[in-house]
């Protein structure tokens, strides 16, 4: 497009603020930033604006940050904007059919996977969690439903063994932001490829539960969760009634016959346990009130922690 636009953008963490560091490069004028309200956060639970409102507010931008965008006067106060173009990423807030149809051209959405897999909260974690070779960026432009809209254009990059969530996370806000600025060079000429609802999965948040460890899933399936729940809800279980962290694991391609969670063995090398098939090595864990060790190290200082015939659940 070889005009600039006046821009409204919508996203609240570090990985919309990359976006939005990327739009404040470019010709485009961003005239608003929507993001969530502050947030308690730390020990002495203060509000704390998102990494958008931070740069939103060096950039002298307006910010709004509305609890919800599904009162009139929320929807109005957007509409007066009189915005070409709203951008959304990682927002938090479901946008009504009164403010997806405000902007001139409507708005796009930057979502975290090649869609129409992984539609949802968390498809950069279930792209590993499921064990996809491939991810990546689909620009979208949004609808009523939960990332259904057409896509005018998708960036791809494959999932390597030792990438976490995290690595992830950061390579994905790299590939991000080249997406959105090429979407916008070239929106007059892009074509909307309607999504086939029947190939679609759902990628649902995580929680805590499901990171507590399942002995009884093959180690193959432990080991992408280990990568997938990191940074969070960090995968976990329960030995000597503590809650400890597992950091990092390799699978073992053993065919045992203990059960499942039963300690096999435990050295310099780490725990390694027995699964649903196969066997897990844990490798780096964090016990409560310390930063993640080596299991060697953590061997050392309490060799009578990880016996071998001991099952942790």
């Amino acid at each position: 497009m070889a005009n600039s636009l006046n821009v409204i953008f919508a996203g609240t963490p570090d990985f919309a603020a990359k976006h939005l560091a990327a739009m404040f490069a470019s010709e485009h004028n961003v005239i608003a930033v929507y993001t969530q309200p502050d947030r308690p956060a730390g020990r002495g639970k203060k509000l704390m604006p998102s990494a958008v409102k931070s740069l939103a507010l060096d950039n002298g931008t307006p910010v709004y940050q509305p609890a919800s965008l599904k009162n009139e006067d929320a929807q109005r106060e957007l509409a007066a904007l009189n915005a070409d173009i709203m951008i959304v990423v990682a927002y938090g807030l479901i946008l009504p059919k009164a403010v997806l149809d405000a902007p001139k051209l409507g708005c796009l959405n930057v979502h975290g996977s090649l869609l129409p897999k992984w539609r949802g909260a968390a498809p950069i974690q279930r792209a590993i969690w499921a064990g996809d070779k491939f991810t990546g960026i689909s620009i979208m432009q949004m609808d009523e439903g939960l990332d259904t809209g057409a896509v005018l254009l998708e960036k791809s990059m494959a999932i390597t063994g030792a990438a976490t969530s995290a690595t992830l996370y950061e390579d994905l806000a790299e590939l991000g932001p080249q997406a959105l600025i090429e979407t916008l060079e070239n929106l007059d000429n892009l074509t909307p490829s309607v999504q086939n609802n029947d190939e679609a999965t759902y990628a649902h948040k995580l929680s805590k539960e499901e990171a507590r460890i399942d002995w009884t899933l093959s180690a193959h399936q432990l080991a992408r969760n280990v990568r997938a729940f990191n940074p969070w809800p960090f995968v976990w279980f329960v030995h000597n009634e503590e809650s400890i962290k597992v950091w990092q694991v390799e699978v073992v391609e053993s065919f045992g016959e203990l059960a499942s969670g039963t300690i096999v063995n435990a050295d310099k090398d780490g725990i390694e346990v027995a699964a649903g098939e196969h066997n897990l090595l844990l490798s780096i864990i964090q016990i409560p009130g310390k930063k993640a060790q080596a299991v060697s190290d953590i061997i050392n200082g309490r060799p009578d922690m990880f016996v071998v015939g001991q099952r942790l659940v």
